[in-house]
């Protein structure tokens, strides 16, 4: 049985219509990312499912229980917030028992579940410290400790790492990773950051204008779009698409028919570039980004179509030379004018595996 259900929901504010009819199921112990562009509604479902809004339509079940209406204090659900909300004249032990004594549980308890939180976060030598007196990874481990302590059906973080500077999001990354396979809790994570759902989701939830694209693992994504929408948000870089106008060799190249008006989606890995006369696609080298492990090459055809390729090397090439531009059709994923997927690159790729 699902541990965590959505049916039909809706969420109007007056007559803006955000939440469109999400209907979504989650199993115990899943960590589930909620990823799209802003203003795409994933915050908004987040604050559904956590009781922060009241739903206009749908229902909500969890462990078998109907909580759509019920308040989010009785949901067992504990949230993390981007902006850590932490008590500045609190200490971190007074700030993670604080919902325990409200709730009036003994005092030898709370001891026990905070001190234990705190080994697992790290946090033993800062429990007397206050806010102030901690790093912005450490405000965000202690608003973490706070949830634990509670010990809650599911786990809510709202861009939990957006606040931190690019070390820390990937410290801090790994550090909610590892607590989520320690606790085995059932998660439910939002971020704008694809990164962030390719490396710790289970299975990630793409939104867009308070609607689902795609529900699957971070592969599925990868490798199986649904969509042209998720093809270019899933990825980094994103995925070349290419107007089937501006690579009028493809067909010749590939054999493959394009849809009219349609699109070659094609991932950076999926183009190599070599010496001008070994293809009949040439190209223009823009920009070189060496990133040490890979080089990204950016490079622009006569007919204007513009391509990124991926080396997991270095290279000689340097802007202003002409390439040539071999592709893996195998891999090519082809969608029509609508944006909608025709062919998967995945499935001739497994194929010929």
């Amino acid at each position: 049985m699902a541990f965590l259900q959505l049916k039909g929901f809706h969420k109007r504010f007056g007559d803006v219509h955000t939440i469109k009819g999400i209907d979504l199921t989650i199993n115990k112990g899943e960590f589930i990312v909620f990823v799209g562009p802003s203003g795409c509604g994933k915050s908004t479902l987040l604050r559904l499912i956590a009781g922060l809004e009241e739903v206009s339509d749908g229902q909500l079940m969890l462990d078998g229980r109907d909580i759509t209406h019920a308040p989010s204090s009785k949901r067992d659900l504990a949230m993390v917030f981007q902006s850590y909300a932490l008590y500045p004249h609190m200490s971190v032990y007074e700030n993670m028992s604080f919902a325990l004594k409200l709730a009036k549980v003994d005092e030898a308890v709370i001891r026990e579940k905070v001190e234990r939180a705190a080994r697992i976060l790290n946090l033993t030598s800062y429990l007397d410290r206050t806010p102030k007196a901690l790093s912005g990874g450490q405000r965000q481990r202690v608003a973490i400790g706070r949830a634990i302590v509670r010990n809650p059906k599911v786990f809510l973080f709202d861009e939990p790492l957006s606040n931190l500077d690019a070390a820390l999001r990937g410290q801090t990354r790994v550090e909610i990773a590892k607590l989520h396979r320690e606790l085995g809790a059932t998660t439910i994570y939002v971020t704008h950051d694809q990164v962030e759902a390719m490396t710790l989701a289970d299975r990630v939830v793409v939104l867009r204008d308070g609607l689902i694209e795609q529900v699957g693992t971070p592969l599925e994504l990868y490798d199986r779009p649904a969509n042209q929408f998720v093809a270019q948000f899933i990825g980094t870089p994103q995925m070349n698409v290419v107007p089937a106008a501006q690579l009028p060799q493809f067909e010749q190249v590939s054999g493959l028919t394009l849809p009219a008006g349609g699109a070659i989606g094609l991932r950076p890995e999926s183009v190599t570039l070599t010496a001008p006369d070994q293809s009949p696609i040439h190209g223009r080298v823009e920009l070189l980004e060496a990133l040490g492990a890979e080089t990204l090459i950016y490079v622009t055809t006569p007919s204007g179509a513009q391509l990124v390729s991926r080396l997991n090397q270095r290279t000689s090439l340097q802007a202003g030379q002409t390439v040539g531009v071999q592709i893996d059709t195998d891999a090519a994923h082809l969608f029509d004018a609508q944006g909608r997927i025709t062919r998967t690159g995945a499935q001739a790729v497994g194929l010929a595996h």
